[in-house]
């Protein structure tokens, strides 16, 4: 195997002496004929080396590319995150100044209050709120929103009250109709089988000429001493009245959110002429501790 080799390699020298040796005019056309033979080889692998160049600038692309939409993905996360913030900034700022234009234009005293938490064994029986003694806020005070009445301050410590709802039933509120001036009491009623809070409202003595109806507005009477007269706290539906014509009874749909407090206002004082508590309204409006 070596000879062989070893001959082979003696054999390539010599036809290549012999090559270097020939006439320029023989040597010429052979070093054309090997040049044409081996051009379409150089070709290739030029060709090769061109697409090995332009896979590589490719492959550089691609990943340069792959980096950049990461890049941008990543900062169209960031521009989502800072745009569900600002929506949600825009949310608090725009109700913030709900409830302060709210207290602008209300005549009484109201003390600002965050709610701090429920009640776990009744979701819509009591919260607490941030405000206590220390605030100026004790028990039997009203407890209202921008949208209307929402309860009344069962029990205060020194930083935190705590409110009875007015969907509760141990709360009582002696209120009326708007458009007919209707009195009656207002007793919270729990919630319907979809979780809504309610209250019911039992009129006594209807005037006939002025018969209520569904859709009238209830407001506070004043009455008592408790609730201020005029705060909003629903509205009638599903008016029953007797066959006398004389005594009433309604659902009233509850005009605050009572699912959704954030914020809400302790109401400080009567406005500047409000009635008199009258010997029957603490009784009505207090109901039980």
């Amino acid at each position: 195997m070596r000879d062989r080799t070893l001959f082979v390699l003696i054999l390539a020298g010599v036809v290549l002496l012999v090559i270097l040796n020939l006439p320029e005019p023989v040597s010429g056309r052979l070093k054309g004929f090997v040049r044409d033979a081996v051009a379409p080889l150089q070709l290739l692998v030029v060709d090769i080396s061109r697409q090995g160049q332009e896979t590589i600038k490719l492959a550089r692309g691609v990943s340069q590319l792959m980096s950049e939409n990461q890049r941008q993905a990543g900062e169209i996360a960031r521009l989502r995150l800072r745009l569900n913030e600002l929506d949600k900034l825009e949310d608090e700022t725009l109700k913030l100044r709900h409830l302060l234009e709210f207290r602008n234009r209300t005549p009484r005293r109201l003390i600002a209050c965050d709610v701090l938490g429920r009640d776990a064994s009744g979701w819509w029986q009591t919260l607490r709120l941030d405000k206590g003694a220390n605030d100026s806020v004790h028990a039997d005070m009203a407890v209202t929103t921008p949208e209307g009445l929402m309860g009344r301050v069962i029990s205060a410590t020194a930083r935190t009250c705590d409110v009875l709802l007015i969907s509760d039933p141990k709360c009582k509120i002696s209120a009326m109709v708007s458009r007919s001036q209707a009195f009656g009491i207002v007793t919270g009623n729990g919630v319907t089988t979809q979780g809504q809070p309610v209250c019911r409202m039992e009129f006594i003595n209807v005037d006939r000429r002025h018969p209520v109806q569904n859709g009238d507005e209830v407001v506070t009477s004043g009455l008592g001493g408790v609730f201020p007269k005029d705060l909003q706290i629903g509205r009638l539906e599903n008016v029953k009245v007797n066959d006398s014509g004389l005594y009433a009874e309604a659902e009233v749909v509850i005009a605050a959110d009572l699912g959704a407090l954030d914020y809400v206002f302790v109401v400080a004082g009567l406005s500047p002429g409000a009635p008199s508590a009258t010997a029957a309204g603490p009784a009505a409006e207090a109901g039980a501790p």
